[in-house]
C-alpha cells in the first residue's frame, strides 16, 4: 500500500472525527442555544428541521460541483464553513444571527457528508477492501468527544463561544493541513467505461433501495438520538441520570461496532454483514418496547447500537459497487436520504407515542429495520468482491493527491 493512500486514509478519517465533533456540539447544546437566543418551543422545531433541510440541498450541490472539480476540494472548503459557521452560532446575540448561522451550517454540512463519503468510496475502491466503516468509526468516536466537551460545558455553565472556540482554534487548522493530503481515485469520477455495463449514469430505480435502507437507518438512530432519554425516564421509570446514559453508550457501542465492522465484511461479506446488523438492531428495538425496567431498556438500545451502527457505511459503500463510473453521483444522491431519515424519524416517533403509546412507537423502527432484509442482495458485491476473501486489484488512479488539482 503506497504511502500516498495511507496519507489519504489517515487526512479522511481526521476530517470525518471532526464533522463528529462538530455536529456532536451543536446538537447536545441545543437547550443552550435555546435560551441565548430566546428561541421559543414553538419556533425551536423550524429551526432544528432547517438544517437537514439545507444539508440537502447542499448535497444535491455537491453532486453538481464534482462534476466540474474533485470532491477533496469540496471537503477542502465545505468543512472550515462547518466549523466558523458553529462558531457563529455560539457567537451571535440576534435571532437573525442564528438563523444565517444555522442556514450556512446545514449546507456546508451537506456538501461535507457528501464529499467525505465521496472520497471514502474511492479510497475503498483503491484500496481493494472494506475500509468504510473506519471512517465512520472515527465520526463516532468524535461524537463521543464532542458530547463529553459539551457536557463540560453544560456542567461549568460556560458560554457557547467559549465552549466553541477552542474546539475551532484546534480542528480548523488540522482539518486544513490534513486537507493536503485527500486523495481523490479516478473510480469517482463522472466516467463511462468503455464497454463496461456497470459504469454510466445513476438509475434511480436501482439505487431506491439502498435509499430506502439509509432512510431507515436514520429513522433508528433519530429515535434513539431524540426519544431513548424520555423513554427511560417516563415510560420505564428511571431516574434523570439515567436515562442520560443510553445515548452515550449507543455512541460507544456504534463506535466498537465500526472499528471492528471491516473485518466482518472481508470475513463474511456486505450482505451477511448487513443482515446481521438489521437483525441485531430489530431484536434491540423489540427488548425497548417490551422493557419492565431501565435496566433492560439501556441493553436494548445498545442492542440497537450494535446492529445499525453497520447500515450506513455500508450502504455508500453499496452505491459505490453499484455505479462504479459514477460513484460521486450515487453518493451524493444516496446522502439526501440520510436527512429525510432524521427528519421522518423523530417527529414520527413522537406523534405514534402521544397518539398510541411509546412502547408502540418502539415497534416501527424495529419493522423498518426488519424491511432492510428484503433489500441485502442490493449489498453484494458487483465487480470488486470486497470480502469473501476476493480483493479487488487496486486499478485506481492513487498517484495525484488533492493538492495539484
Amino acid at each position: 500500500m503506497t504511502d500516498v493512500l495511507r496519507r489519504g486514509r489517515a487526512s479522511l478519517a481526521l476530517s470525518f472525527l471532526a464533522q463528529g465533533v462538530a455536529f456532536a456540539l451543536l446538537v447536545t447544546r441545543i437547550p443552550a442555544i435555546q435560551d441565548r437566543y430566546g428561541v421559543s418551543d414553538a419556533l425551536l422545531p423550524a429551526f432544528l428541521a432547517a438544517v437537514p433541510v439545507l444539508a440537502g440541498v447542499g448535497s444535491v450541490m455537491t453532486e453538481r460541483l464534482v462534476k466540474r472539480i474533485a470532491p477533496s476540494r469540496v471537503l477542502r472548503w465545505s468543512q472550515p464553513v462547518v466549523l466558523l459557521a458553529l462558531l457563529g452560532v455560539g457567537a451571535g446575540e440576534r435571532m437573525v444571527e442564528l438563523g444565517v448561522a444555522l442556514a450556512a451550517f446545514g449546507l456546508a454540512v451537506g456538501a461535507l457528508d457528501a464529499s467525505m463519503n465521496m472520497l471514502g468510496v474511492s479510497l475503498q475502491r483503491s484500496y481493494g477492501r472494506s475500509i468504510m466503516l473506519s471512517f465512520h468509526a472515527a465520526y463516532s468516536l468524535g461524537g463521543i468527544v464532542g458530547a463529553s466537551l459539551a457536557w463540560v460545558g453544560a456542567h461549568w455553565e460556560l458560554a457557547l463561544v467559549v465552549s466553541y472556540l477552542p474546539v475551532v482554534v484546534v480542528l480548523l487548522p488540522a482539518a486544513l493541513v490534513g486537507s493536503r493530503w485527500y486523495v481523490d481515485g479516478d473510480v469517482g469520477r463522472e466516467k463511462v467505461a468503455e464497454g463496461s455495463g456497470e459504469s454510466g449514469p445513476v438509475v434511480f430505480k436501482w439505487l431506491l433501495p439502498l435509499c430506502l435502507v439509509m432512510t431507515f437507518a436514520y429513522i433508528g438512530d433519530s429515535t434513539v438520538s431524540n426519544w431513548s432519554a424520555k423513554y427511560l425516564q417516563d415510560v420505564l421509570g428511571s431516574s434523570e441520570q439515567m436515562a442520560t446514559v443510553p445515548y452515550n453508550v449507543y455512541m460507544v457501542t456504534t463506535l466498537l461496532g465500526r472499528a471492528i465492522g471491516d473485518f466482518g465484511v472481508r470475513r463474511f461479506g456486505a450482505v451477511v454483514v448487513v443482515r446481521g446488523g438489521a437483525l441485531v438492531a430489530a431484536a434491540g428495538f423489540a427488548v425497548v418496547a417490551a422493557a419492565p425496567g431501565a435496566w433492560v431498556g439501556m441493553a436494548g438500545f445498545t442492542l440497537v447500537g450494535v446492529g445499525l451502527c453497520v447500515l450506513v457505511p455500508q450502504t455508500f459503500a453499496a452505491a459505490g459497487r453499484l455505479f462504479p463510473g459514477a460513484s460521486d453521483t450515487a453518493v451524493a444522491r444516496l446522502n439526501v436520504f440520510n436527512y429525510v431519515g432524521f427528519l421522518i424519524g423523530s417527529p414520527l416517533v413522537g406523534a405514534l407515542g402521544d397518539a398510541w403509546s411509546y412502547r408502540g412507537a418502539m415497534l416501527v423502527p424495529m419493522v423498518l429495520v426488519l424491511v432492510t432484509l428484503g433489500y441485502a442482495r442490493s449489498f453484494a458485491a458487483q465487480p470488486d468482491r470486497y470480502g469473501d476473501g476476493h480483493e479487488r486489484p487496486r486499478t485506481a488512479d492513487v498517484g495525484r493527491g488533492s493538492n495539484g488539482l
